[in-house]
């Protein structure tokens, strides 16, 4: 076999000393973040520390090109090139490598296309930043001045100025808990807003007030009843605030002595009977004398003198929050996480705050932990992955809430419920809305409906619908909005208009802006003039037509790529059209 000069080869035991370059290059980045964390007195590392660590050492020039941009594409290639251009003057040897990795990324010194395979790939930071975007990333709340009116186009919002202020007025309802029990609709043409307006009362009302979205299917299951899952919706709209207070004894650790004495059952071996601790805080010390038991929590918590920790009198938890800043020294790489020394007295009372939803009350009592016996353990192999909650057990455990609540320790917070046939806020946790494709309910699960808003703990029900005059679903009675009258009845009912064309522009560049793509001069026209199509589906050309213009070398979408994904893909009214003439044929 005739060797080649060109082929690189590796030693087998290069692998090896590869991988502790690896663990000592990664430890040393580690420990300068950390150094950058504390320095901003933060516990917890981010992605900015460890950016900021690497571009403040020239050892780690070559990693740069890794780091998020926050400025748009064009901007971001530039400063790679130039930095690219830094690192073929400091080391010769690699600027044949680095040239060609520009070239690809800017494709090519005279703007030439560039082959479909010689794209190079998204950095990773890029590609995780790309994936937080979602459909409604750009909404950060209804845009109202101080006296609720409607501030242009504003918080991600273009026009619906009128929709706008009454959902305003609908989240100072919610806020002062004088629309509990009570529903309100949005009507409108799809691709206008709603949604949009949903999750927009969720971002004014904050993540304190309970948000549980559903989809209009969720509803139909094998397992349980369409009642259920409703009624399931409900309790965990509601939310609970339980305020508990504790007394603590908190401080640094000046002394820890346990004391031994003979083990009563054995002739030679020693026992602990107590432990002595000292505490210190900024007003003063005191020595305390504890349970033997809490010298094994102090053990496990690897707790010694110079901590900062705190003991719960009523049950004897241990916790060490960290090393006390008196104790840092100037090193480089430190895994203690140094905190000032506590200040008031040693012994004080804590207020703990906790906040949990009536779902997650009944969810834990549904399903306690049975025994360890054979027919406990047969019997949890063979229930069903989902099962109903019991009326009885929900009585039960709003009798618990309302003593609470009598007492003074805990407090209610009505939520909203959200149910949609696409919700694009799954991970939220804030606000319980009920929205809609309405049309997925049928006359039953109207009818609980009623009976949920009339209830004691209700939430506010927010639905949303694109119909007109339709039938009830289950039944032959036309009602307007696929609703029955008696529902209607009980809604407030917020329009949202159709887009011009000059909004519908103005919504893709936004767009545009939110996922850092370049808009020609013509393309917003060639938008606007797109009256056939819908504003769902220009938004989605937005993306493969960048790709496009990526792969001819140029960094602004221009007319012709947007023409281009048109003829690839086609929009719903195009599709149907064809279908019914394949059809006929």
């Amino acid at each position: 076999m005739k060797s080649d000069p060109e082929v690189k080869m590796i030693a087998a035991d290069a692998p090896i000393l590869f991988c502790k370059a690896c663990e000592i290059f990664i430890a040393e980045i580690t420990a300068r973040a950390f150094i950058i964390a504390d320095s901003n007195k933060r516990r917890t590392l981010s992605r900015a520390d460890i950016a900021k660590a690497i571009s403040k050492s020239d050892q780690f020039d070559f990693l740069i090109d890794i780091l998020p941009r926050e400025e748009p594409l064009g901007a971001g290639a530039a400063g790679s090139a130039k930095h690219g251009n830094k690192k073929v003057n400091s080391k010769t040897a690699d600027q044949d490598e680095q040239s060609i990795a520009l070239t690809m990324e800017n494709g090519g010194d005279d703007g030439a296309p560039v082959a479909h395979n010689a794209l190079p790939p998204p950095s990773t930071a890029s590609a995780a930043r790309s994936s937080r975007i979602a459909t409604h990333s750009h909404i950060k709340g209804l845009g109202l001045n101080s006296e609720g009116i409607a501030v242009g186009d504003a918080a991600g919002f273009i026009e619906q100025e009128k929709a706008r202020e009454a959902c305003g007025v609908v989240v100072d309802l919610i806020t002062s808990r004088k629309f509990s029990g009570r529903a309100l609709l949005l009507v409108g043409a799809p691709g206008t807003g709603k949604t949009a307006l949903a999750l927009a009362i969720a971002q004014e009302l904050g993540p304190k007030v309970p948000f549980c979205p559903m989809v209009g299917s969720e509803v139909y299951s094998t397992e349980v009843k369409k009642t259920e899952v409703l009624s399931e919706a409900f309790r965990r709209a509601i939310g609970l605030r339980i305020k508990e207070t504790k007394e603590v004894y908190e401080g640094e650790v000046t002394e820890l002595t346990p004391t031994e004495s003979e083990n009563p059952l054995s002739g030679y071996g020693k026992t602990i009977s107590h432990v002595i601790i000292g505490l210190k805080t900024v007003k003063g010390t005191k020595q305390l004398r504890m349970d033997p038991s809490i010298y094994e929590a102090i053990l496990k918590e690897k707790i010694v003198v110079g901590d900062v920790i705190y003991v719960e009198q009523n049950t004897g938890a241990v916790k060490r929050v960290g090393r006390s800043d008196a104790y840092a020294a100037s090193y480089d790489l430190e895994s203690e996480t140094y905190v000032p020394l506590p200040k008031g007295d040693v012994h004080k009372r804590k207020e703990l705050v906790q906040d949990v939803t009536l779902g997650d009350l009944d969810a834990a009592n549904a399903r306690p932990q049975g025994g360890q016996d054979i027919m406990s353990v047969m019997g949890s192999l063979v229930r069903s992955g989902r099962t109903e909650v019991t009326e009885k057990l929900r009585k039960e455990v709003n009798k618990v809430v309302s003593g609470y609540v009598q007492q003074g320790v805990a407090e209610v917070i009505p939520g909203v419920v959200f149910i949609d046939e696409v919700s694009d806020c799954i991970g939220l946790l804030l606000l319980v809305l009920m929205e809609a494709q309405v049309h997925m309910l049928d006359v039953e699960c109207f009818t609980y409906l009623n009976a949920l808003l009339e209830s004691q703990m209700a939430p506010t029900v927010i639905l949303a619908t694109n119909r007109g005059n339709t039938t009830i679903r289950g039944t032959d009675i036309i009602s307007p909005h696929g609703i029955p009258v008696d529902l209607l009845d009980r809604c407030l009912i917020v329009k949202t208009e159709p887009y011009s064309s000059e909004a519908t522009a103005k919504v893709i560049q936004l767009r545009a802006n939110i996922e850092g793509l370049k808009l020609g001069s013509d393309t917003l026209a060639h938008f606007a003039a797109q009256g056939d199509n819908s504003l769902r589906y220009n938004l989605q050309l937005l993306t493969p037509a960048a790709i496009l213009s990526t792969l001819a070398g140029r960094q602004t979408i221009d007319v012709q790529d947007i023409k281009e994904m048109s003829e690839l893909f086609l929009n719903a009214k195009t599709s149907a059209e064809q279908m019914e003439h394949w059809g006929k044929a």
